[in-house]
């Protein structure tokens, strides 16, 4: 084996002083793979030759094949890396290597590609609730390598939250969940910067906090809030992906103050009696459940954000899963609605 390394050596020395081009060097060295291989199969098994190189052809072979696949992995990296920086992107902001391998699932998709995963790396998204919505919501935004999100929640972590708030261990029981969230996020993507905010989302921080980001996903669990979240994403022209769930059914929908459709109060002008909307903690709420909306917010952002296929504009989807049926229903403004028609309440 050592005197094939040092033909090889000699080869790839001589290719490079006469400034041959790399392929005819690695042209070369594949040459005398084969020979050595074709030595092994038709000369006799004690033959010198086979004895000095040796010995046996499958050694050879199974060399030349990692060979094959290191150059077959470098030529694919390269060809994502070159998806992955296009022209309007400067070297400074290019992806790693590293961010290259991480996303490489996304970045071969047609609709997203190199200059998506960019635009997601570019992205700020601001999810208030890091409970039973926001909980698989971050996961996979922070997954997906959106560039910025932003944890609002005053709660700490109980441990009845852990039955379906999936982003809290058993060890950060007493902890706020902006933190734990925070620290599940970064370990799951490094490449993420994670914004905390430990306390209620109210009218004093709403309009500042909100316009710093370029979607909103709102998983609280109140209409005060939801009503609050609703008004000043109008007012700031941000998209809003609202989701709800209760036992065994959940719902979502997108609402965009710059496209025509319905904000969310247009749908729930009022909030209904606490007896017909009574909280998680009253009636309960299957385990997985959390899980399938949250996600589904979470889609629903990133589609948004790279423009692919059809937002839940207008609609509003549906899922109950104890009868594994979903239902999508259209949504319309209401001419007298106080958040997206004040003029024509006045």
């Amino acid at each position: 084996m050592i005197l094939v390394g040092t033909m090889c050596a000699v080869l790839w020395s001589i290719g490079w002083a006469m400034n041959a081009p790399v392929k005819q060097r690695w042209g070369m060295i594949s040459a005398v793979f084969v020979g050595v291989i074709l030595s092994h199969l038709i000369l006799p098994v004690a033959h010198p030759l086979r004895m000095n190189t040796g010995g046996s052809w499958q050694v050879w072979a199974l060399l030349a094949a990692f060979v094959v696949v290191v150059l077959v992995y470098r030529q694919g990296l390269r060809k994502l890396r070159g998806k992955a920086q296009p022209e309007r992107v400067s070297r400074s902001n290019a992806m790693s290597d590293t961010e290259l391998d991480r996303y490489a699932r996304h970045i071969v998709m047609p609709e997203i590609g190199g200059s998506g995963q960019m635009r997601l790396r570019q992205s700020r998204v601001l999810v208030i609730g890091a409970g039973g919505l926001g909980a698989p919501a971050l996961q996979y935004l922070a997954a997906a390598g959106v560039g910025t999100i932003g944890i609002v929640d005053d709660d700490v972590v109980d441990a009845s939250n852990l039955q379906r708030q999936v982003i809290h261990r058993d060890a950060d029981i007493g902890l706020p969940k902006v933190q734990s969230a925070a620290q599940a996020l970064r370990d799951l993507n490094p490449y993420v910067t994670i914004k905390t905010f430990q306390q209620r989302f109210n009218a004093e921080i709403a309009g500042e906090l909100i316009a710093e980001y370029d979607i909103i996903l709102d998983g609280t669990d109140n209409f005060e809030t939801r009503y609050l979240i609703n008004k000043i994403c109008v007012a700031q022209k941000r998209p809003l992906v609202s989701g709800a769930l209760s036992q065994w059914e959940g719902q979502i929908s997108l609402f965009d103050p710059t496209q025509s459709g319905p904000c969310y109060q247009c749908i729930f002008p009022s909030a209904p009696a606490p007896e017909l909307a009574p909280s998680c903690s009253q009636v309960g709420v299957f385990t997985a459940l959390p899980g399938v909306i949250g996600s589904l917010m979470a889609a629903e952002a990133l589609k948004y954000l790279l423009g692919a296929g059809t937002p839940l504009l207008g609609r509003m989807a549906m899922y109950n899963v104890l009868d594994a049926q979903t239902r999508v229903i259209k949504t319309k403004q209401r001419a007298d609605c106080p958040i997206c028609h004040p003029s024509k309440t006045d």
